[in-house]
């Protein structure tokens, strides 16, 4: 009867076990959705010709800036690691932490810079035209 009843016993945590028909479900979260850059102004128009769809990893050494530059597509990216800082030329600032995104300034002249003490580590999606650059550094004394 000892056997029986530790046998049932074994079998119920067994079966318990078992039991667990929980499925995984997919979480889909927006981090954001706009027609708008993130200081406000509308995002052009497509260009047209050969769409290009270019996927960067960028890493920007802690206390760095990045050169003034600007991008003729639009792009967004979301930051993965660390504190990133964008001004545009007219002084307007943006602070991202990991976690956010952001959707970036069309022809409009800006930098970033990394005032802290890691690396930044950001993702960027550009929706642009074949043969088109993806960023344009901007010369001294140019617009």
């Amino acid at each position: 009867m000892n056997k029986i009843q530790i046998s049932l016993a074994f079998l119920l945590i067994v079966l318990s076990g078992c039991k667990t028909n929980k499925t995984a479900t997919t979480e889909v979260i927006t981090l954001i959705k706009t027609t708008e850059s993130w200081n406000g102004a509308k995002l052009p128009k497509y260009l047209d010709g050969t769409p290009e769809i270019t996927v960067l990893k960028i890493i920007i050494p802690p206390k760095t800036n990045l050169p003034m530059h600007k991008h003729p597509e639009a792009n967004a990216g979301v930051v993965l690691k660390g504190e990133l800082t964008v001004i545009s030329e007219t002084k307007d600032t943006l602070r991202l932490k990991a976690g956010e995104p952001i959707v970036e300034l069309v022809n409009t002249w800006h930098f970033g810079k990394n005032e802290g003490n890691e690396p930044v580590e950001i993702i960027v999606f550009y929706a642009g035209v074949q043969g088109t650059p993806i960023t344009v550094l901007k010369k001294k004394n140019s617009d």
